[in-house]
């Protein structure tokens, strides 16, 4: 599965590797203007390029047209492993760095601070859709038969995979971003986000793994020379989705906590900051009255 065999058209190889591209050629505009950008947020953001052209581009795609367990690997990498990566590599925050304040990059820049200022982002990145659009790129896509209705043509197949990204970048990015959004929920609420998302893909993997009947017609006959049982291929593709994303849910919780913990740890500072001034003016005002009284 790791064989290189690209699609015949790899739209989504092609646009991680523009992506990759771009994303350098922001970090070497940064570093020319002499200010710093963290080398963990590169590899963050290359890896996550990386992933995704691998899990769409290599013979794994081939696979996955036929094989649950293929199938259910790319949906799971592209909505639970790449978009942390990429979110990691802080994209957004390089955007505003990087971007000329002239000429087009005026223009770029105008139209970032526009979307973010505009009521759709604020929207597509409330808890109360992102999480229901996470459960539906389960539960839905599986049993409510949109695979076997589109997944078999290479638009559709396509349209999926982008789905697939699509809300696991959109559930992701309140939780971990670090650049300018148009609304971000408080810690507790977005902890409380990743709690209720962890256990969603293994309870779709409970019931694969229980169905004594293939679910995905797409995936029930597969070529026969591979000598594939497709209910041992939809097992497997159950166990997937039970083991799969609890590693990856378990260091996004880590990372969440480090960074909610740094967050109070200057919220304190800074309000430290702030009594200490208080109390040096209440002080200088009493010296103040002192010498008028005087």
């Amino acid at each position: 599965m790791l064989a290189w065999a690209p699609p015949a058209l790899p739209v989504l190889p092609v646009a991680a590797a523009i992506a990759a591209g771009l994303y350098l050629l922001g970090v070497r505009t940064v570093r020319r203007k002499g200010r710093r950008w963290p080398a963990a947020r590169v590899v963050s953001f290359l890896l996550g390029c990386v992933v995704l052209a691998g899990v769409t581009g290599l013979r794994i795609e081939a696979y996955s047209w036929h094989l649950f367990s293929a199938f259910m690997f790319q949906q799971l990498t592209l909505s639970i492993l790449v978009p942390p990566l990429l979110v990691g590599g802080a994209p957004g925050v390089l955007l505003l760095r990087a971007t000329p304040h002239r000429g087009l990059g005026k223009v770029v820049l105008g139209a970032a601070l526009g979307l973010l200022r505009s009521p759709a982002p604020r929207i597509l990145l409330h808890s109360g859709f992102t999480i229901p659009l996470f459960l539906m790129s389960y539960y839905g896509v599986y049993l409510g038969g949109v695979v076997d209705a589109i997944g078999g043509t290479w638009l559709g197949h396509t349209a999926l995979q982008v789905f697939f990204l699509g809300a696991g970048l959109l559930f992701i990015i309140p939780i971990l971003s670090i650049g300018p959004l148009p609304g971000r929920d408080s810690w507790l609420m977005r902890f409380f986000d990743i709690f209720i998302e962890m256990p969603l893909h293994v309870f779709i993997g409970v019931i694969l793994m229980m169905a004594t009947t293939p679910m995905v017609a797409l995936f029930a006959t597969p070529p026969a020379a591979w000598g594939i049982d497709p209910l041992r291929d939809q097992s497997i593709a159950g166990a997937l989705a039970w083991s799969y994303g609890e590693p990856i849910a378990m260091i996004t919780t880590c990372l969440f906590a480090l960074r909610w913990r740094r967050s109070e740890r200057r919220d304190a500072e800074r309000a430290g900051a702030d009594r200490r001034e208080e109390d040096e003016r209440e002080a200088y005002n009493a010296y103040l009255d002192d010498l008028r009284r005087r």
